[in-house]
């Protein structure tokens, strides 16, 4: 049979693919790939990305890609964390749980991101933030602080609101 003609992200992958089947890359993965084309690459290839990175904050939590990422043995990687560090870090399960742990409001959503399974990647240029942002692995949130900053997710709440279903 010939071999359907795949289509572009198919054709990307396989690109990958064949790297990494070459010894020239050790993991391969995407970005801002929606359920359906995480399908279509692994159905063309027959190999399961290592990684999807994705706008993940407690405004966008994501919860349904994070299913389909744990189903398939994803790993999510979360750009833009902390939501642009802007109002997430004023609302009150953040605050309440920075005062409850002694941490701050940041390192409290990035811990939130740590229990969820995610691997958040913070920006910061600044040293004595980038420490900040590593402590986050000798504390624990209760699984009710988790549940109430998850609970800010909103219908809208991608930042620009790209959407990977209609943006490439």
């Amino acid at each position: 049979w010939p071999m359907p003609r795949l289509d572009h992200y198919a054709e990307a992958w396989q690109a990958l693919v064949d790297l990494q089947r070459d010894g020239l890359l050790r993991s391969i993965g995407v970005s801002n790939f929606l359920p359906e084309h995480l399908e279509r690459i692994i159905a063309a290839t027959g190999v399961t990305p290592a990684v999807n990175q994705v706008e993940l904050h407690p405004y966008f939590p994501q919860a349904g890609l994070r299913e389909v990422h744990a189903r398939l043995g994803i790993r999510t990687e979360s750009w833009s964390p902390i939501g642009r560090a802007g109002a997430v870090l004023a609302e009150p399960p953040v605050v309440a749980a920075a005062r409850a742990h002694g941490r701050t409001p940041v390192q409290v959503v990035l811990r939130w991101q740590v229990q969820l399974g995610a691997v958040p990647l913070p920006k910061s240029a600044d040293a004595a933030r980038q420490r900040e942002n590593l402590s986050v692995f000798d504390f624990a949130l209760e699984e009710d602080e988790v549940a109430a900053i998850s609970a800010l997710g909103r219908p809208d709440g991608r930042l620009w609101g790209a959407d990977p279903a209609t943006n490439e």
